[in-house]
């Protein structure tokens, strides 16, 4: 049997957390860890509005934020057909993605093998669904 709590809870749990805004013990540790693992995708994305320009588009305000919706980004065709069909970036669909990006929409142009570690997938989601810093 799996053991439940905080260190053993799943992306899409941890997601309905972040979906209805309501504190987790492990927050803050969760949110510095996800700053610091964001630093590796500050070479394609910012989270500073008014950043354009970028290899990839902006995640500013990304929670509750239409698929592919960067007004100033060219998205591919997966995920132009994202927004068309009103995907909405939420934790547990975050988690996912981070998880493995092409699987969630094949062909997408982000090289990104996706992120193995739960625990780094869970703080990166955190952090990049949590308001600016």
């Amino acid at each position: 049997m799996p053991r439940s709590g905080p260190a053993r809870m799943s992306c899409t749990g941890y997601g309905l957390l972040l979906a209805f805004g309501l504190a987790h013990p492990a927050w803050s540790d969760d949110m510095a860890r996800g700053r610091a693992l964001f630093e590796t995708c500050t070479a394609c994305h910012s989270r500073a509005p008014e950043q354009v320009g970028m290899a990839g588009p902006n995640l500013a305000s990304l929670n509750g934020r239409l698929v592919g919706s960067d007004r100033d980004f060219d998205y591919s065709p997966a995920l132009r057909s994202a927004r068309a069909q009103g995907a909405v970036w939420d934790g547990p669909r975050l988690a996912a993605f981070l998880a493995d990006p092409e699987e969630m929409f094949p062909g997408l142009w982000m090289s990104s093998p996706g992120v193995r570690s739960v625990e780094d997938r869970t703080a990166l989601a955190a952090y990049l669904m949590s308001p600016e810093p």
